[in-house]
C-alpha cells in the first residue's frame, strides 16, 4: 500500500530536470504546474477513498461468495475440492485447556483467576519485565505447576499435525507457550511460536545473554528456587515474550509472506484481544475462506479499529457476510466434527490413541529411573492441583462461564 503511494504521489525532489532550464521536466509551465497540482490531488483523493473502503469494509469480493456454503460442511467441502494447500492456523490457549492447561480468562478456572494466590498487585504482573526484575520468584512458581512435559497435546495439536502431514499446512501460528506444538512433531519451519517459548531460554544479564535448554531449565525451576546463569549468576528467563517487549523478529518477518499466500485461515482457541497477533486475521486476502473455532465467539468487525490496522474484520452475522464461519464449541469437537467431514476422524482419534499411550510409556520409564524422590514430587503436584481445584468448586467461588 505504502509502495503504491509512492509512485502516484512522487516528490518534485524525485523527477527528472530538464537539463537546459534545470527545472522539472515535468513542469515546465505554470499550466502544466496547475495540471499536475490537480492530477496530485486527484491521486491522493483516490487512494484515501480506497484506503478508507478498505478499511471500513466497505468493498466486497469481486469473487462473491468463496464457500458454497458457509458452515463447517462448506469448508470440508472447499478443502476436499482441493482448493486450498496453504492453510494458516492461528491458535491461542482453548486449543490446550482439555490437556488440563488453564486459559486466562475463563472466571473460577482461568490463570489470572488462579494468581491471586501468589498477592500479586494485578493478575497481569506476573508476566510484566518491571515486576519480574524486582520479584521474579512468582513467576517461576507458576512455571513449576504449568511447565511443559506435563501434559498431553489435545485433539486439536493432533489435527494440524495431520494438516501438515497431508501437505496443506503452510504455518502454525501460536500465542501459546506450552510447547505442545512441538510435542506433536512441528517443526521450526511449520511454526510461529509469536508469544515466544519454554524451548529455549536467555540469561537477563545484557552483557552475558547465554542460552540453556528445555531440559536445564526444567531441572532448575524443579530443584532451584531460582535458575541462576553458570556464567554470571544472573536469573535466567525462558524465551516467552512478557509485556512490553518486543515479539520475536521472525513473526514479522515471515507473516509479511504467508498471510498473502493464504488460501485458508483457521482460528483455534482464540478470542483475538491481544494485539498484534488478533489483527493477523485482516491479513489475508478477501477471497481467502476464515474457519473460527472456539468455545465462545469473538468481538466481530470494528471500523475504527480496522482503519487503525487494529481489530479483527470477521463477520458472521451481517448481510455483507459471505466467507467467514464460526464453530462456537470446545476446539476440540470442532476439529473433530472438521475431520469427521473430511473422512479422517477414525485417522485422527488412532493418532491421538497411539501417541498418547506412547508419551505414557516414557513417563513411566522416566520415573522408573528417577525412583520414589520423583514420584514423590508428582504425587505432591497432584495434590497441589487438586486443592486449586477444590478452592475454585467452593460455594461462593465463581463458576466457569
Amino acid at each position: 500500500m505504502s509502495q503504491t503511494r509512492k509512485q502516484s504521489i512522487e516528490s518534485p525532489r524525485n523527477r527528472p530536470q530538464d537539463p537546459k532550464t534545470g527545472t522539472d521536466s515535468e513542469s515546465e509551465s505554470p499550466d502544466s504546474q496547475g495540471e499536475a497540482s490537480g492530477q496530485l490531488d486527484v491521486s491522493e483523493m483516490d487512494f484515501l477513498r480506497n484506503l478508507l473502503s478498505r478499511s471500513l469494509d466497505l468493498q466486497h469480493s469481486d469473487s462473491g461468495p468463496v464457500l458454497e456454503k458457509r458452515s463447517l460442511e462448506g469448508v470440508a467441502k472447499y478443502i476436499l475440492n482441493k482448493k486450498c494447500d496453504k492453510i494458516i492456523c492461528m491458535v491461542g490457549a482453548g486449543i490446550s485447556t482439555s490437556a488440563g492447561i488453564p486459559d486466562f480468562r475463563s472466571p473460577g478456572t482461568g490463570l489470572y483467576h488462579n494468581l491471586q494466590k501468589y498477592d500479586l498487585p494485578y493478575p497481569e504482573s506476573i508476566f510484566e519485565m518491571g515486576f519480574f526484575k524486582q520479584n521474579p520468584e512468582p513467576f517461576f512458581a507458576l512455571a513449576k505447576e504449568l511447565y511443559p512435559g506435563q501434559f498431553k497435546p489435545t485433539v486439536c495439536h493432533y489435527f494440524i499435525r495431520m494438516l501438515r502431514d497431508k501437505g496443506l499446512l503452510l504455518r502454525c501460528y501460536t500465542q501459546n507457550i506450552d510447547t505442545l506444538e512441538r510435542v506433536v512433531g512441528l517443526k521450526d519451519e511449520d511454526l510461529i511460536e509469536a508469544h515466544g517459548t519454554f524451548y529455549t531460554s536467555h540469561c537477563t544479564n545484557s552483557t552475558c545473554r547465554k542460552q540453556y535448554n528445555l531440559d536445564w531449565m526444567k531441572t532448575q525451576i524443579f530443584t532451584k528456587p531460582l535458575p541462576k546463569c553458570e556464567l554470571c549468576d544472573s536469573v535466567v528467563k525462558p524465551d516467552i515474550v512478557f509485556f512490553g517487549e518486543s515479539l520475536p523478529p521472525r513473526f514479522f518477518a515471515t507473516m509479511e509472506s504467508d498471510f498473502p499466500a493464504c488460501d485458508l485461515l483457521i482460528i483455534l482457541g482464540t478470542s483475538l484481544q491481544v494485539q498484534p497477533f488478533a489483527s493477523l486475521v485482516n491479513r489475508v486476502s478477501k477471497s481467502t475462506p476464515r474457519l473460527f473455532i472456539n468455545k465462545e465467539t469473538t468481538r466481530q468487525s470494528d471500523p475504527m479499529m480496522a482503519l487503525l490496522g487494529l481489530g479483527n474484520s470477521l463477520d458472521f452475522d451481517s448481510e455483507k457476510a459471505y466467507r467467514d464461519v464460526a464453530y462456537v464449541g470446545p476446539c476440540d469437537d470442532g476439529c473433530l466434527a472438521l475431520a469427521e467431514l473430511l473422512g479422517w476422524k477414525e485417522e485422527l482419534a488412532e493418532v491421538v490413541k497411539k501417541e498418547h499411550a506412547l508419551i505414557d510409556s516414557q513417563e513411566e520409564g522416566a520415573q522408573a529411573s528417577a525412583g520414589p524422590a520423583a514420584q514423590e514430587e508428582k504425587g505432591s503436584a497432584l495434590k497441589a492441583q487438586a486443592v486449586t481445584q477444590e478452592e475454585a468448586e467452593k460455594p461462593g467461588a465463581q463458576k466457569k462461564a
